[in-house]
């Protein structure tokens, strides 16, 4: 069971599930997710500014965005731009959010070379609170295993800490 603040995260063969209770109501919850603007005020770890390029959040529609570290202490990330670009597929507001999101570039372009994952978002109320689940599902295993290698639960940890910080300004 999630708990306020804290992170449950559980790995079935390429699929990974992190819950987290967060408290605020579950549609300020889905509003942080789904507004351009707000979105690009918390999303990314901390240290990281996010510029969304494009944000057409329908079924079809495309997030294309930036994360910029402009964190000095972070060393070599320092002044890097990793890029993301996310295809809607299903919109259930304010329940939950299916999406294909890939490594790209400040084009769009798809970075082969790196794993493209199916996200499901998913919000649920709990008295007052909202449950937050989000699921991932690589193609396989390994490539689960690549994006955890490169920092994934870390990343979102602190990117989880800066949605708390943004709903309880």
């Amino acid at each position: 069971m999630a708990e306020l603040g804290k992170n449950t995260v559980t790995v079935d063969g390429s699929t990974l599930v992190i819950e987290r209770l967060i408290d605020a109501p579950k549609e300020k919850v889905f509003r942080a997710f789904s507004e351009s603007d707000q979105l690009a005020a918390w999303w990314g770890p901390q240290g990281w500014e996010t510029e969304n390029k494009a944000f057409n959040f329908t079924p079809g529609g495309e997030w294309h965005y930036g994360m910029t570290c402009n964190d000095p202490n972070q060393g070599d990330f320092y002044g890097q731009t990793s890029w993301g670009k996310a295809t809607f597929e299903e919109i259930d507001a304010p329940n939950r959010v299916q999406y294909v999101d890939a490594f790209s570039d400040d084009a769009g372009t798809t970075n082969s070379e790196l794993p493209v994952m199916r996200i499901v978002n998913e919000f649920e109320e709990q008295d007052g609170k909202t449950l937050f689940r989000t699921t991932s599902e690589f193609p396989t295993e390994e490539e689960l295993k690549q994006v955890m290698e490169m920092g994934m639960l870390e990343g979102f940890s602190s990117q989880m800490e800066r949605l708390d910080a943004y709903l309880n300004q």
